[in-house]
């Protein structure tokens, strides 16, 4: 269930990246989002926080999985402001396959029905996007696709590492280190890339609805790391790409034909197998 929040919330978040930017670029809004999400969390952080009970090793991870997070961020704005999505997003929904690497390699006892759910998700992403409507593409799609291939393992490295850390300590005290980390990276990135930072002020409301979503999100598959198998959250949030598809058939009239709805209900019954 955290899993799913967290995919709504990327996915609604997610519609609105491939709108700014295509027309600001990748760094104005993505930084943007972070600091304006941090602002509307820091109040719950103020009253939720333990950072007294917190050990440093929590800390330290709690900042890798910034810095990761903001590498997959950069790579997800990038992408997605070239797209088209149907190609994008199946590319970064496979990030659970290093998800399960990680929990496995950790030595989380999983089975092959574990990993069986697990590819059923990644495949009904995939036959979604890839069999919905061509989007327009704002770039060359090889570029699109290699940012999607940093994006993807980015998330699951910064999921790993932000569940590792509520492990150690709770969600609210770790969110402000990952994200000023992440704030941080995000900066550097863009003073190495020569990007621009200043946004349109126009924008200014809809990057703050996408900061309370990612937060929302982050959090949310943060928490599940006090959970056994916290892993299938960021597998769960890797629906995120078919959610966004989804809800295009609803608020955008872009139709999904009978194979494409089969896929839906197979993947929330994979991520149900994985929740019994």
């Amino acid at each position: 269930m955290l899993g799913l929040l967290g995919a709504f919330s990327w996915a609604v978040h997610d519609l609105c990246v491939r709108k700014v930017s295509a027309t600001q670029g990748a760094f104005p809004p993505l930084v943007s989002v972070l600091v304006l999400g941090s602002l509307v969390a820091l109040p719950l952080t103020l009253i939720w926080a333990e950072p007294a009970t917190a050990p440093p090793g929590a800390y330290w991870r709690a900042i890798a999985a910034g810095v990761f997070y903001a590498v997959a961020g950069v790579g997800l704005y990038k992408a997605l402001g070239i797209g088209p999505v149907r190609l994008v997003a199946p590319i970064i929904g496979a990030y659970p396959i290093v998800s399960m690497g990680l929990a496995a390699y950790s030595g989380s006892p999983l089975t092959i029905v574990h990993w069986l759910a697990v590819f059923v998700v990644i495949g009904g992403v995939a036959f979604i996007a890839i069999s919905s409507d061509e989007g327009a593409s704002d770039g060359d799609k090889a570029q699109a696709i290699g940012w999607s291939l940093l994006s993807g393992p980015g998330f699951a490295i910064a999921f790993a590492l932000s569940q590792s850390a509520t492990m150690l300590a709770d969600e609210w005290t770790m969110l402000m280190p990952m994200r000023i980390a992440a704030i941080a990276a995000t900066l550097l990135l863009a003073l190495a890339l020569r990007e621009g930072l200043l946004p349109q002020r126009k924008s200014l409301w809809i990057f703050l609805i996408m900061g309370t979503l990612d937060v929302i999100a982050i959090v949310s598959v943060s928490a599940a790391g006090s959970f056994a198998y916290p892993e299938f959250a960021a597998v769960a949030a890797s629906t995120f790409g078919l959610i966004t598809v989804v809800l295009a058939t609803i608020f955008l009239g872009e139709r999904l034909r009978a194979p494409q709805w089969t896929a839906v209900v197979a993947v929330f019954a994979a991520i149900g197998s994985l929740g019994l």
